[in-house]
């Protein structure tokens, strides 16, 4: 059937295969991040960013997607994250008085919790009491 030059298969092809594409949409996921002290006390007002780094949308026929979110944890050390494309997704925490903390992720879940354990600052890098030869009894040399 045509209308006015144009067939109606030609408009309705197309249309079709738009359709079929957006409703194969990529896979997403709900992230629900815990973040807590070595002590096992959640940390409170962390600055979690969440960045989608690698996968495919098939809706923009094979574009990388490029997804961020950036959250504040709650009193109990929570962020959840809203739906998110399934993929290679990075993780980074930051807080005062802790080692900021960054990982990358393989999310193929539909929903996914993920522990974090920060590290006080001073706990690492902390130097070992020094040797003292005249404390010891040790004769100097």
């Amino acid at each position: 059937m045509r209308i006015r030059g144009i067939s109606v298969c030609g408009l309705l092809l197309p249309a079709l295969l738009l359709g079929a594409l957006a409703a194969h949409a990529a896979p997403m996921t709900k992230l629900n991040i815990q973040i807590k002290t070595q002590a096992g006390r959640p940390v409170d007002r962390a600055s979690v960013i969440v960045r989608f780094v690698e996968g495919h949308s098939v809706v923009k026929l094979g574009k990388a997607i490029r997804t961020t979110f950036e959250l504040r944890t709650n009193q109990e050390g929570e962020a959840k994250v809203p739906a998110i494309p399934q993929g290679k997704i990075r993780i980074q925490v930051i807080a005062k008085g802790y080692q900021t903390f960054g990982q990358v992720f393989d999310v193929t879940e539909e929903e996914i919790g993920f522990p974090i354990v920060l590290r006080e600052l001073g706990t690492r890098h902390a130097s070992p009491p020094r040797f003292n030869p005249v404390e010891s009894g040790a004769p100097p040399q």
